[in-house]
């Protein structure tokens, strides 16, 4: 570092403005905050912890038994392929599966077409009344 004592100029004169800044402090700083910020930033770990099962598998015992729920294009509902006339018809079928203790698969086919609130009824029901094997399975038949 050098010392600017300036110029034998006469007296009274307004010395000159030095017209470059010193670099020297701002890298100064900015190398220490960046050091900082290495030795602040927490180890990224990129794992997932799974806990899986240990072992095989029982096997099966017995097939397991599906319910086939259509819901067509103006909201008609389809239970196995016989037509559920009301709310209660259809509440009373979920109470019954879901009453068994080893419950049937249940899958929900909906037309493309049907509007929403109907499938989210049907989904409703059977989580209001118990029902735990349910899912959503592509239609051929009805798209």
């Amino acid at each position: 570092m050098g010392m600017n004592v300036g110029s034998g100029s006469a007296k009274g004169a307004d010395p000159e403005p030095m017209m470059e800044m010193n670099m020297t402090p701002l890298i100064d700083v900015l190398l220490v905050l960046i050091i900082m910020l290495i030795i602040t930033i927490p180890k990224q770990n990129h794992s997932v912890n799974l806990n899986m099962p240990v072992g095989t598998p029982p096997p099966q015992t017995e097939e397991p038994r599906v319910v086939t729920i259509d819901v067509d294009f103006d909201g008609t509902i389809l239970w196995d392929g016989q037509t559920i006339p009301d709310r209660p018809t259809l509440e009373a079928k979920m109470n019954e599966v879901a009453a068994q203790p080893n419950q049937p698969e249940v899958h929900l086919r909906p037309n493309k077409l049907v509007e929403y609130k109907v499938v989210a009824g049907v989904m409703a029901t059977a989580q209001r009344l118990g029902v735990t094997k349910i899912g959503m399975v592509g239609n051929e038949q009805f798209q």
